[in-house]
């Protein structure tokens, strides 16, 4: 008996209680297969080798209407040893007054009466403690028949004194009514629950060593001796046992709970359902009333069949394979189909009803289309193409309509590609064959590419769009001018380097009559202006005829909506209008997007470009959080785009750690094939920059610019990266370098000719010029972002303005200027830039007082640069550590020579201290 050594421990110490002349019971309870009988008859084994006169009496639910069937057992049982003993006898045996009448006693029927039958059972008993200890063991007993129950009642009080063991069996869960009869003389009787065998004693069981196999097995099983024991001729190689199940086992649990009102039906529907089994569900599924289904479902989770929780289950796998492989094949997929139908009508996960739809094989169930593509999405973009090749080769077997047949065998294609990458063409070949109706297989291939938007998966969506444009290219350019719109689009956001020459499509052109082709050849012309740089206002203009329209898809193609939403920007309207298109009822094609994501985006841009970085923070980090729910933020190519340009909201408000934590998240490897990507390079850029690591930051920068050459994007609107950069580059000393930039940077503002771009480089130049040349420039800066929306950008060029008109001597107009700048900033929320506009506005402030000069004539500045160079700092130290450029801090040190009196730095220090200043 492996694993039922304490149990039998347990029962053995009874022993000592009746040898010493008292009484002793114990109920041994378990499930179904537990070991009870086995337990017992181990019991009385032992308790025969102690000299125990053992009587063993085995209840049947035949015999429960059979008066007397265990009460004659068990005085049988005495009246064999009796005379038995007897005979083995050297001498006769002393013997009582009818003796013989005594053990003769059954049941009431043979002629006595009933109280004189009880007594004589009760004689019986007591002349065979007389020869030695008696154990008295009845299995089963909650299926004993009433009349032995009150035989072993009535000798419950006149055994005390006896020595007598009682052991009784009972199923686990089972009303034990007259067991009671053991609580003697308030002495209550040992209860002992057989619960599963451990590892260890399962091991031996099966005859395997301790390892995952015996575990698996164990929690399969729940450690049931009889459940292992069946479970182990099935154990062939390669068999998962959470897959095992035996029919004979399903054949008894049917047996077993016949009995039951509704036992069987709750069983067979429990099974199917699985950890589906809500209460409503089930009594449907089962077809029974829910009294009956409650009553039923009451009685099989005291009887342990089933788990005590709001969704029933079976209590083991082991146990619920055993009841499906026990139905008849065609039973099973038709309730599996009715539980699928059930569950779709409650509102269940498409998961859950998608599982059922497996089981439900070679039964139409149309409904089930849509359910079963909508699963396979979920599992291909959860990590579980295997899962989701299975629902959609499930959805084949459906008939299909060919078109519906075509969208799913190009879904079948990418869970397959995830799978095997190699099974992907020819899956995409049988698609194209399949096209049948040219507007909606130009339709679904549209739909797979706005689907597919990334990395490898974009890729295949281009490729099987190809292949099912040249299929339909035969209808005229009006058929497939949208679905090539829409591949070239996709072919341009995948690549790092130039997109394909959209004019290559011109020849198609002239013909185009249908309003979706035209919009399709707004979209490419104003892609074109954008990459080309050369016009804002024709770049606008066909971006609205793009979004004459009411259809979104364009627009939800993630590289045509970067670009949108950098140009319109600054143009309210036709965010609005943008807005209003991609307010779409529907779910958007890519699985990763959630539903109104694209307008909370673009609007968020258009805040961010406006200047008010609160709102827009707050619409980036509520897309941020549902992008997270979907584990898309490092993949999304949309998400990628949030959440750049959140850290970038986040720089100008001042919030380092938020930023540098946020981009810490992102995976900077696996989103380099995105076209947005270079929003990361900008972002990390900048926020380097802002926290002190320069030379870190303009490598960013840089890149960013090189990776948007290598593109062949000369649109300067889309980040302004050399801006931040010339500032990096002055920090660094590096004045040529920002120089050039500067340049390089007023050249691509001016040919775009939009003022947000054009003010930015206009203030970057003021930078780096000297004098007249940088003020002019500083101040067609401020008047150009003035007449645009761009309020952060006009409180940097009024910054910049005001500083470098604080420090020429100018200190009213730098008041004033600053002045604009503080509250701009204010009204923005950007801190840093109002604390560095705050701190230029009271040294202008203190400039204005009488002591606007020192002792030697020296303005503040100048004083301030010659005190750094006497401490030792190089003009290339000073400059980065004033934000100024090297030619400036040179320019200030020859008027403070020319003040002072003298023809050098050498002489700096004594001059200084002559008039009273500590250089130190």
């Amino acid at each position: 008996m492996p694993g039922r050594e304490r149990e039998i421990g347990l029962l053995t110490r009874l022993f000592a209680v009746a040898l010493d002349g008292r009484a002793a019971g114990a109920i041994l309870v378990g499930e179904f297969g537990m070991g009870k009988t086995s337990v017992l008859t181990a019991t009385a084994a032992l308790a025969r080798e102690a000299g125990f006169t053992v009587a063993l009496a085995t209840a049947s639910r035949l015999e429960t209407h059979l008066s007397g069937g265990v009460s004659r057992q068990l005085s049988d049982s005495l009246q064999d040893t009796f005379l038995r003993q007897l005979g083995e006898a050297a001498s006769p045996l002393p013997r009582a007054p009818h003796v013989t009448e005594r053990l003769a006693i059954q049941h009431p029927l043979t002629g006595y009466e009933e109280g004189e039958a009880l007594e004589a059972f009760f004689r019986a008993v007591r002349y065979a403690t007389e020869q030695a200890p008696v154990f008295l063991g009845v299995d089963n007993v909650h299926v004993a028949d009433a009349w032995s129950m009150r035989c072993l009642a009535y000798i419950r009080a006149r055994v005390t004194a006896l020595p007598v063991v009682i052991v009784l069996t009972s199923l686990i869960g089972q009303p034990l009514g007259e067991v009671a009869l053991l609580e003697m003389s308030g002495c209550t009787p040992l209860t002992i629950k057989l619960d599963g065998l451990g590892t260890t004693a399962a091991a031996d069981l099966l005859g395997l060593a301790p390892g995952e196999l015996v575990s698996t097995c164990r929690e399969v099983t729940g450690g049931n001796p009889y459940l292992l024991k069946t479970l182990r001729p099935r154990l062939v190689p390669g068999a998962d046992p959470r897959e095992i199940g035996a029919a004979a086992i399903g054949q008894i649990m049917h047996a077993r709970l016949q009995e039951y009102p509704a036992g069987r039906e709750i069983l067979q529907a429990v099974a199917v359902l699985g950890q589906d089994a809500a209460f409503d569900i089930l009594a449907r599924l089962a077809g029974v009333d829910e009294t009956a289904a409650l009553t039923a479902i009451d009685t099989m989770v005291r009887l342990h069949v089933l788990t005590n929780s709001h969704c029933p289950e079976l209590t083991y796998p082991f146990l619920r394979n055993s009841v499906l492989a026990d139905m008849p094949v065609a039973t099973r997929a038709v309730t599996h189909a009715r539980a699928a139908k059930l569950l779709a009508d409650a509102g269940a996960p498409v998961e859950r009803v998608a599982a059922h739809l497996l089981e439900a094989t070679a039964v139409q169930v149309p409904w089930a289309i849509t359910t079963l593509c909508l699963a396979a999405k979920n599992a291909v973009f959860g990590g579980q193409p295997e899962l989701a090749v299975r629902y959609l080769r499930r959805t084949l077997e459906e008939r299909l309509r060919p078109g519906r047949r075509l969208a799913v065998l190009l879904q079948l294609a990418h869970a397959e590609y995830r799978c095997d990458p190699q099974s992907a063409p020819a899956r995409i070949r049988e698609a194209v064959d399949n096209v049948g109706d040219r507007d909606m297989a130009a339709i679904i291939a549209t739909a797979m590419i706005l689907a597919l938007c990334g990395g490898p998966d974009a890729r295949l969506a281009i490729s099987a769009a190809g292949q099912i444009a040249a299929r339909l290219d035969a209808g005229g350019p009006d058929a497939v001018w949208p679905l090539l719109c829409m591949t070239y689009l996709a072919e341009a956001g995948s690549r790092l380097g130039p997109p394909p020459d959209f004019r290559d499509f011109g020849q198609q052109w002239a013909p185009l009559t249908d309003p979706a082709a035209q919009r399709s050849r707004s979209a490419l012309l104003a892609l074109d202006a954008v990459r080309s740089g050369e016009c804002a206002k024709d770049a606008v203009r066909h971006f609205g005829d793009a979004l004459a329209g009411d259809e979104g898809e364009l627009f939800e193609q993630h590289y045509f909506f970067t670009l949108a939403t950098a140009v319109l920007a600054d143009e309210p309207a036709h965010t609005d209008r943008l807005c209003r298109v991609l307010d779409l009822d529907r779910e958007p094609w890519d699985h990763h997007v959630p539903r109104a994501a694209l307008p909370t985006l673009a609007r968020g841009i258009a805040l961010q470009a406006g200047g008010d970085l609160q709102r827009a923070s707050v619409h980036f980090e509520s897309l941020l959080r549902q992008f997270d729910e979907r584990d898309a933020t490092t993949i999304c190519p949309i998400a990628v785009l949030c959440a750049a340009r959140l850290v970038e909201c986040w720089v100008d408000l001042g919030r380092f750690e938020a930023a540098t934590s946020l981009l810490d998240r992102m995976d900077f490897v696996s989103s380099q094939g995105l076209f947005s990507h270079t929003y990361l390079l900008h972002a990390r850029g900048r926020l380097r920059v802002a926290t002190g690591y320069t030379r870190f930051g303009l490598e960013d920068l840089l890149s960013c610019g090189r990776r948007l050459a290598h593109h062949g994007m000369r649109f300067p609107g889309f980040v302004a990266w050399r801006a931040y950069a010339v500032r990096a580059a002055l920090t660094l000393g590096q004045t040529d370098e920002a120089s050039r930039l500067a340049e390089e940077d007023l050249c691509a503002a001016e040919r775009w000719g939009a003022a947000r771009p054009l003010g930015t480089a206009l203030t970057t130049m003021g930078l780096v010029r000297e004098d007249e040349e940088a003020e002019r420039a500083l101040q067609k800066a401020v008047g150009t972002l003035a007449a645009s929306p761009a309020r952060l950008h006009l409180a940097n060029a009024l910054t910049e303005l005001g500083t470098f008109q604080s420090r020429h001597g100018k200190p009213d107009k730098a008041a004033a200027t600053l002045r604009q700048a503080v509250e701009l900033s204010k009204q923005c929320g950007a801190r840093p830039l109002g604390r560095r506009a705050a701190e230029e506005l009271r040294a202008a402030r203190r400039t204005l007082s009488p002591a606007k000069e020192n002792e030697h004539g020296l303005t503040r500045q100048e004083n301030r640069i010659a005190v750094m160079a006497v401490q030792g700092l190089t003009n290339r130290e000073i400059a980065a550590a004033l934000h100024l450029t090297r030619r400036t801090v040179e320019l200030h040190l020859s008027g403070a020579y020319r003040k002072l009196g003298i023809t050098g730095r050498a002489e700096l220090p004594g001059a200084l201290k002559s008039h009273g200043v500590d250089g130190r």
